[in-house]
């Protein structure tokens, strides 16, 4: 007769946290970007969506619902990168926003050189949730 041990399964309820230099990392990054998403990317489209209407970039002609859709969803995304709970959760829509507007760039506007930069986006936003990954989990609880 054969006895088994209770082992514990490889991902069952470890904590990760990531070391002191990389959460400092992290905690910039998601300051920076968060300011960024909410000054400069998001407010614009609040404050003067009818000015970004008359002059669109690339003659790219978006509907004022979505433009300012875009722009609630990147100010909340930006607030939530700066709170602790909600980090992971932002930088996950953020990621999924990024790549959007790189789709958009790449085949709506035809440009597709200037998909790089939200592409780069994106992938530090998975990053961040990735690392931030333990919030999520929290939140469930």
């Amino acid at each position: 007769m054969t006895t088994t041990t209770a082992t514990s399964a490889p991902f069952a309820s470890v904590a990760h946290r990531p070391g002191k230099i990389r959460n400092r990392v992290l905690w910039t990054l998601q300051i920076v970007l968060g300011l960024f998403f909410i000054i400069a990317s998001g407010g614009p489209k609040l404050v003067i969506p009818h000015i970004l209407m008359q002059n669109p970039p690339e003659n790219l002609t978006i509907p004022i619902g979505l433009l300012i859709f875009i722009g609630v969803a990147e100010v909340a995304g930006g607030v939530g990168l700066m709170v602790p709970k909600l980090a992971a959760l932002a930088a996950i829509g953020l990621s999924v926003l990024t790549v959007l507007a790189a789709a958009t760039q790449a085949f709506i506007a035809d440009l597709p050189g200037m998909a790089i930069f939200p592409l780069a986006l994106a992938a530090i936003f998975a990053w961040i949730a990735y690392e931030r990954r333990d919030s999520i989990t929290a939140l469930t609880r």
